[in-house]
Order: C-alpha cells, then structure tokens, then sequence
C-alpha cells in the first residue's frame, strides 16, 4: 500500500502547508499547480483522510493535516541531514542550497558569491530567500539564514561573518562644512530619511532618545527599502542613518559624507553579521558558502569606514 513516491509526496505537502496555495508550492517546485494537487490528492487517498480544507480563497490544514506536517518536517529534516552528512564524508558539492537574508544585503553581497559558486560547481543550484522577517533554518529547512544585530536562538549555530555600523550620512554640501558635529536635538531639526515596516535596523529612536523620536515632524522620506533610502540620501534629501554595507562604498568614493555626531563614539552602533544554521557539523557545500561569504567580505569588511574626523574644540 506505501507509495515508492511517499517522501516526494511529503515534500510537496510540506510546500503547500508552507505557501498555503498549489500555485505557491508549484512556483517553489517548478512544477504546474494541477500536479501538485494531483500528488496531494494521491497522499490524501493513500492515507484515508483530507490533509487540506480547500476553499475559493485558501487553503487551510485539517487536524490530521496539522499532526502529520510536524512528523514530516522531522521526516525531512532527516534526510536533509543524512544526505548532508554522506555529502560532507564524501565531500561533495551539490544539490540545493538554501539561504535567507535581508533583501540589499543578499543583492550586494550573497548573489556575487552564488553566481561564482555556481560557475564553479555545476550541480550546485541556490534558493535566495530575500526577506525581513526572521526565518527559522529548522521550520524552512534552511542550511543558513544570515541575521544583523542581537542573536536570541541559543539552539542555532552562529559564524560571525562581519560587523555593522549605522552611520549618518547625507550628500557632499547637505551641511556647511562649518557646521561641526551634530548633536541629538539639532539633528532632530533636519530633514531626515526613516524606515517603514520591517525590522528596526535604523534606530532613530537609539540615536535621538524616544522623546525625540516621537517628536519628529514627518520625515522627508520613508521606506521599506535600503537601497531606495540610500538612492534618498544621494539624491540630497537629507540624512539617513544606514548600515555601513549599504553606504559604505558610496562614502568611500565621496558620493556621500559620513556626519559626526556628539551623542557616542562617531554616532556609530556596531553589532554583528552572523550565518546562523541548525546542524553542528556542516557539510562541504555549508562550509564552502560561510568561506566563499567571509573571503568576499573581507576583514576588515570592503565597506568599512575610518572613524570621523572629530571638529576642532572651540
């Protein structure tokens, strides 16, 4: 009665569950939407019970579809893992690689490394997953997921990749060169570029206090996007407070000035870049990406900056 097809299945169903439509789950696959439900209704009458409750508008999971997702992400998850740790004792390099990463840094940063990966290995093939949210390497059968700032998942296995710095930047003139170091109140009076939705790498409210985050007038720009927000602050808008892999290398080339600040050292809030996977041991191709990631980047990282020139007293 059990179908030779049974893990493929599984894997299926576990796309459907995750994208929550045909469509979504064929788009992940490759396939057309009428052969995912094909497959789903070849398990569903193999194990004698509706795993989804179909509508016009959505999919939900039944109770029995509830219960046999968990046992087939461990399911997956084991065979994820056997054929990893065959790959690493053979040393191979191959099969899908699946990362998720914030979308400006996995476009300036991820894609390069991928595209020579997969020039140099043929049987290598990526999934890039470019999102905010944080994704769980377990539940979505990641082999990495990289994340900037505080680390909570102690479960996870974490390899520094780099540092962040958020510094403030505007275009070359948005200050008279007079103009010295800024200070939380001043800069609350500027034109100032903000971030909407997502995660809260920005922090105008850690630069300014609370008080005056909440206080500012309507910033002059704001987005969701790091890389619209850096193309705001070059078109001379006003100021941004963006990490240093965003605007780095336009300060770098003078595009951009890097604005001192009297409320820290240099303004600047350093935090860590981390690979974070679920496995202790990774395989070949795992080790080759965190390699291939740290020797792109660089130590110190290509987009580092010198500290900021401090005004002269008085």
């Amino acid at each position: 009665m059990q179908n030779e097809r049974f893990a493929e299945f599984l894997g299926v169903f576990a796309d459907v569950a995750r994208e929550g439509s045909f469509s979504g789950a064929a788009r992940r696959r490759g396939m057309q939407p009428s052969s995912v439900a094909r497959q789903i209704d070849l398990l569903e009458s193999q194990l004698g019970t509706a795993l989804f409750l179909r509508s016009t508008r959505q999919l939900s999971l039944t109770e029995a579809g509830e219960a046999l997702l968990l046992r087939t992400r461990r399911i997956l998850d084991e065979l994820a893992d056997a054929q990893q740790e065959i790959a690493s004792i053979r040393g191979d390099i191959g099969g899908v690689f699946r990362l998720a990463c914030f979308p400006t840094f996995g476009k300036r940063y991820v894609m390069p490394v991928m595209a020579a990966l997969a020039d140099r290995h043929p049987g290598l093939h990526f999934e890039l997953d470019l999102t905010e949210r944080l994704a769980d390497p377990v539940a979505e059968r990641l082999d990495l997921v990289i994340r900037i700032g505080e680390l909570t998942d102690s479960a996870l296995i974490a390899t520094r990749l780099a540092t962040q710095q958020r510094v403030l930047c505007a275009r070359p003139g948005y200050l008279p060169e007079q103009a010295g170091p800024l200070d939380a109140a001043g800069l609350a009076c500027h034109r100032l570029i903000d971030k909407m939705h997502g995660a809260d790498l920005l922090g105008w409210a850690g630069l300014l206090g609370a008080s005056l985050r909440h206080g500012l007038q309507r910033p002059v720009f704001a987005c969701d996007d790091f890389e619209a927000m850096r193309l705001a602050a070059l078109g001379g808008m006003g100021i941004a407070y963006l990490p240093d892999w965003v605007v780095g290398p336009d300060i770098q080339r003078g595009e951009l000035v890097e604005l001192a600040f009297e409320g820290g050292p240099d303004g600047r809030v350093e935090t860590g870049i981390f690979a974070l996977r679920a496995l202790a041991t990774p395989s070949a191709t795992v080790r080759l990406v965190l390699d291939e990631l740290k020797h792109s980047i660089g130590d110190p990282p290509v987009w580092s900056l010198p500290a900021v020139p401090r005004a002269p007293a008085g």
